[in-house]
């Protein structure tokens, strides 16, 4: 009984194989990464010095979690999403769009309530923690503004960390391509040569 490996489909299938299992240990990598930058953030919620507000995107990484504040000059806009106050209730995070005093626009979180109406505020110098955001970066007001309750302050460990189940997930496809592929291989030997 022979036994013929075809080589085109071979040569295919473990190129993919080795390509899951590459991104398996790129996530394992990933992880790694994750982990120190979490460390990281968790260490500059402990520093007492401010930072001054990023002006660049290349500022941001150094300033996230670290108190800050800026001059709001003019207030160009108010949104509500969905917010978590200090002591964990939900409800809205009011936030302003402001134009700073000497140029450049900011986003404040200026606090948290139940009615997702916007706060009265016209600006002025607010203080705060940095916080990432969609648009990039926002300060989160301490203390609250507007009459508003505080806010929870950005917690480092709520940046998800799922790199290991994904690097999992791409050593469990690998295997299963491998064991899809020897089962065809098998069913074609089979074929090929019936008892």
């Amino acid at each position: 009984m022979t036994r013929r490996i075809p080589i085109v489909s071979t040569v295919v299938v473990l190129a993919v194989v080795a390509t899951m299992i590459g991104l398996g240990v790129w996530q394992l990598h990933r992880k790694q990464w994750k982990e120190a930058l979490i460390a990281r953030y968790l260490a500059a919620e402990t520093m007492n010095s401010e930072v001054p507000w990023p002006s660049t995107p290349a500022e941001i990484p150094q300033a996230l979690y670290r108190h800050s504040h800026f001059d709001c000059a003019e207030v160009t806009g108010m949104g509500a999403i969905a917010g978590r106050a200090a002591d964990g209730r939900s409800g809205w995070a009011h936030i302003a769009h402001c134009n700073l005093l000497g140029g450049g626009q900011a986003d404040v979180a200026l606090g948290w309530s139940t009615d997702p109406a916007p706060p009265q505020w016209s600006g002025g110098e607010v203080g705060g923690f940095v916080a990432g955001s969609d648009r990039g970066v926002r300060l989160v007001a301490a203390p609250a503004q507007a009459g508003l309750a505080q806010l929870a302050p950005p917690d480092p460990r709520d940046l998800p960390n799922n790199h290991l189940s994904y690097a999992v997930q791409w050593f469990l496809f690998a295997m299963t391509a491998l064991v899809i592929y020897v089962l065809a291989l098998n069913k074609k030997w089979r074929a090929e040569n019936p008892s």
